[in-house]
């Protein structure tokens, strides 16, 4: 399609692309650096954070997101050579999901997105914590189609969780492939595994993210923010 207005459907990766799940990360693992005075770079702790629970996700595809939270959290002290935490500061890890921020812009974008588009989540977390993240941060956002990684049983960049979201979305709301633009931060997560099952992407940069990215980049549209997302939009539909 020549046109990013053209599409029917955007399938929106949730942490990273609306939430900001790095700050969000870095926030829940404050109490841990605190405890034992220590810091360490923005990109360390990340980068950290990011290949722990890939290797999680790979070995336990049927884990909870908020349990494999719970459990990467002394791995991660043990990573940064800090002592191992109790199981209550895990668990405070495990359930800080809901409560990472939305983008500045997001809440605003999504609203104006939502009256062009049906609007679909894929998310790698699981239902209780998408529940308190749209009840939360996403201030109620209506989305005609929720899909978590509690649903299919594997994690992206699993090609599994892509082809389920596009039967639901065949099934649920009469759109073939063709018309479903999967619009995300993660290059890991979601672009290069879209483009290897044929679904044409947005990539919404969040400038300065160190998760997710891949030396190569591939999208068919890019953005800084959602926000620009939708001033295209509705640029394109203001102009026919």
């Amino acid at each position: 399609m020549a046109k990013i207005s053209e599409y029917r459907v955007l399938s929106f990766d949730v942490y990273g692309t609306l939430i900001d799940w790095e700050s969000g990360v870095l926030a829940a693992l404050q109490p841990l650096l605190d405890a034992n005075n220590a810091k360490f770079s923005r990109e360390h702790l990340l980068e950290t954070y990011h290949d722990l629970e890939q290797a999680l996700q790979a070995k336990e595809p049927d884990l909870k997101y908020a349990q494999l939270l719970t459990e990467i959290h002394p791995q991660i002290a043990a990573r940064l050579g800090l002592p191992e935490p109790n199981t209550p500061q895990n668990e405070a890890f495990g359930q800080s999901v809901g409560k990472w921020p939305a983008f500045s812009d997001t809440v605003d974008a999504l609203w104006r997105l939502g009256k062009h588009y049906k609007l679909v989540v894929l998310s790698n977390v699981d239902h209780e914590s998408f529940v308190g993240t749209n009840a939360g941060p996403l201030q109620g956002t209506p989305f005609n189609l929720v899909i978590t990684a509690q649903d299919v049983g594997s994690y992206k960049p699993d090609q599994r969780n892509f082809e389920h979201m596009l039967r639901e979305v065949k099934e649920k709301l009469g759109v073939e492939k063709e018309q479903v633009l999967q619009t995300a931060q993660s290059q890991f997560h979601d672009h290069h595994p879209a483009k290897i099952i044929g679904i044409k992407s947005s990539w919404i940069v969040r400038p300065g993210a160190v998760m997710g990215n891949r030396e190569k980049e591939t999208f068919d549209w890019k953005f800084d923010t959602l926000g620009e997302m939708a001033d295209a939009v509705e640029k394109e539909l203001n102009e026919v």
